[in-house]
């Protein structure tokens, strides 16, 4: 025991573990590379259940056959399924890989589940329960996630389940820098064993620190050993051993201990946000902690803000924005919910007659984030961090906690300014085609960011799903904060139904309408702009932006909405783009007879490839180099038509269905192409 103790004293001991665990990361999560068992096509198979979520008719589940599978499925008309954690089910359906991000700087689901383990998705056309016997341990797990359902914040706090709480809602606390606050932590479990303590107050230390233990590693068990839970279960055995043979260790070491630990066991944990959340706001309260004050409420400020220094380019990189409020909602949150509002979710849910007066607390909170998210002003963009940046910003952190002087601060805050600028240095010219599904959105992005040119925004009907969530997404990652000109070429749902959304989400300078009467979804866009007293036109011949000339051909009205499409032509540094909307043949036809003109660089193909465009004399004419067809993946109409394709043979094709978002960059007169496949 003497020589462990001498070792897990020495820095030497942490500084070679540090760099092993370094090696081991590299080598297992980078240069091996793990893939399926299965192949990808039609599936019959038997799996364990290990996690599920219903909401609304689609059914999310993680099963363990021979492998773990990431599992979907829609209810049909009337049907129900009693699923339970630790039920056997067969499954038909197609197994198929996931898909990466098809919009730079965006959630990647594929490398999300490859972390934790699950390379493989699975679209279900049939489940069947084929045992429904259990463990006690999983009947109990089910009962527990079966009474947390009673609310949705009980079901986040209790047993970490976002199902139950509205996406708008949850981006609002994402807006205001709280949405960490939701996860259940170390913060969180704190509580909890102090909880414990009170409780237990008749049993010694090593019998309280040996019950308590045990309790959380089952409550690890029910959360699915969540990376954050983990560590303060890791931490607190470890700090409970540490008293009591005596190894004098001090919380950095025991925090260092439980990092090694966990990334020895498990080196993926190294990508899941919820740990390094975990890990870099622990390590950053322990290693100020000369800073903290005996005087709670001051406490609380230096708590606050030291948290928000070290978690900063995290948050950054997931949104690319952060709120100015978010010091002061996270004042106002932090101790309402780890001393009021989690110790009553445990309340509630041991004694569910205080439902009333826990929604009513629950109610309190919604209206103080909202309140903050519904102020604009303070909102600050910021493009995403590379490598360098983050370990310039945390070596002058860290300089700047351990001295004190201004200067640290000074240059802290001057990696954020750099960190902004870098975006603004970059002098070429971009077009992009977005993936938005079946539906077309574009980009145009002039050097230095200085204007920016949103064609469409996309638009799927049917779904609450908003396409241009990432688009707004990649523009924030680019540190761009407004749209010059919101181009809307005419006024089906998938070209501009979420225009709306993008007005809420981003600043918008002007908007530009289709000539032709106004359909309904244009006049609700209209009543909109005038709230929000955003400029607008209709029926323009063109506009000039840094002295490109965005020339609008026009030939005449027509009796339909697609042919009214605004089809855009451009010249960028002597390229041409020609951008079809959805206009038709005969629009076509007549843009042959009225403008001279050909040989195009880039063509955005009319009406996703329908064979009701790209007409053979028209694309002859054209003979576009590269085309682009903004299309779903698997759409109901089957674009794009074969003949279409057939008519593109002299040129390079390029499909957001298959290529993902495609991006033309003119650099130094010359074009170069990049896609985010999916």
């Amino acid at each position: 025991m003497k020589k462990l103790k001498i070792i897990l004293q020495s820095k030497v001991f942490y500084i070679v573990f540090f760099l092993f665990i370094i090696i081991e990361i590299l080598f297992t999560t980078i240069l091996i590379k793990y893939d399926s068992i299965y192949q990808n096509g039609n599936i019959s198979l038997e799996g364990t259940i290990i996690k599920y979520s219903i909401k609304d008719d689609k059914i999310s589940l993680i099963i363990k056959s021979k492998e773990k599978i990431s599992v979907t499925y829609y209810l049909k008309e009337n049907e129900k399924i009693d699923l339970k954690i630790g039920y056997k089910i067969s499954i038909d359906g197609v197994i198929e890989d996931a898909t990466n991000n098809t919009i730079k700087n965006t959630f990647n689901y594929k490398k999300y589940l490859y972390n934790n383990k699950i390379y493989k998705v699975l679209k279900a056309s049939n489940i069947k329960i084929i045992d429904t016997k259990i463990n006690v341990f999983q009947k109990i797990k089910n009962k527990i996630y079966e009474r947390s359902s009673m609310n949705k914040y009980i079901s986040l706090f209790i047993v970490g389940d976002k199902t139950l709480l509205e996406s708008d809602l949850y981006d609002s606390f994402k807006n205001v820098g709280a949405a960490h606050l939701l996860a259940i932590s170390g913060m969180h479990v704190s509580v909890f064993i102090l909880l414990l303590k009170k409780i237990l107050f008749f049993l010694s230390n090593h019998k309280q620190n040996l019950f308590i233990s045990l309790f959380l590693l089952f409550y690890a068990y029910i959360v699915n050993f969540t990376a954050s839970i983990l560590r303060v279960v890791i931490s607190f055995v470890l700090g409970s051993i540490n008293k009591r043979i005596e190894f004098n260790l001090d919380s950095l070491k025991i925090l260092f201990l439980t990092f090694f630990m966990m990334v020895l066991v498990n080196p993926f944990y190294i990508y899941n946000i919820g740990f390094e959340y975990s890990f870099i706001t622990s390590f950053g309260i322990i290693y100020s902690k000369k800073h903290l004050n005996k005087n709670y409420i001051l406490n609380i400020l230096i708590i606050t803000f030291i948290a928000l220094l070290f978690t900063l380019p995290i948050t950054i990189n997931l949104n690319y924005e952060i709120n100015l409020l978010t010091f002061l909602s996270n004042l106002l949150l932090i101790p309402f919910i780890t001393f009021i509002l989690y110790p009553l979710s445990l309340i509630t849910f041991l004694f569910p007659f205080i439902l009333c007066i826990y929604s009513f607390l629950t109610n309190i909170m919604e209206h103080i984030i909202l309140f903050i998210d519904s102020i604009n002003l303070f909102v600050i963009i910021l493009p995403k961090m590379n490598y360098i940046i983050i370990i310039l910003y945390y070596m002058f952190l860290l300089l700047f906690i351990y001295y004190g002087f201004k200067r640290y601060f000074i240059l802290l805050l001057s990696i954020l300014l750099l960190n902004k600028i870098i975006p603004i240095l970059d002098n070429n010219y971009y077009v992009s085609f977005m993936d938005v599904k079946q539906g077309d959105s574009s980009l145009i992005i002039t050097p230095h960011k200085k204007k920016i040119i949103m064609i469409d925004t996309g638009g799927l009907t049917g779904s609450n799903y908003k396409v241009s969530d990432n688009v707004i997404l990649y523009l924030k990652s680019l540190g761009i904060s407004k749209i010059d000109y919101l181009i809307l070429t005419h006024g089906d749902y998938d070209h501009m139904g979420e225009a709306s959304n993008i007005l809420k989400k981003i600043r918008v300078k002007n908007v530009i309408f289709n000539c032709g009467n106004l359909n309904n979804l244009e006049k609700e866009l209209i009543n909109d702009l005038n709230k929000k007293d955003i400029n607008y036109n209709l029926c323009l011949n063109n506009i000039n932006v840094n002295d490109i000339n965005f020339e609008f051909l026009k030939t005449k009205e027509y009796d339909n909405e697609n042919d009214n499409s605004i089809v855009i032509y451009t010249k960028i540094n002597n390229y041409k783009f020609l951008l079809m909307g959805d206009a038709s043949n005969r629009v076509e036809t007549n843009i042959l007879l009225k403008y001279p003109i050909k040989n195009i660089d880039v063509l955005k193909v009319g009406h996703h490839g329908s064979k009701t465009s790209s007409s053979k004399s028209f694309i002859d004419t054209m003979a576009p180099k590269y085309s682009v067809i903004s299309v779903g993946k698997n759409n109901r109409f089957k674009h794009p038509n074969k003949e279409v394709l057939d008519t593109l043979d002299n040129s390079k094709v390029y499909r957001t269905d298959q290529d993902g978002s495609i991006m033309f960059k003119i650099k130094n007169n010359k074009l170069s192409i990049e896609t985010c496949s999916p």
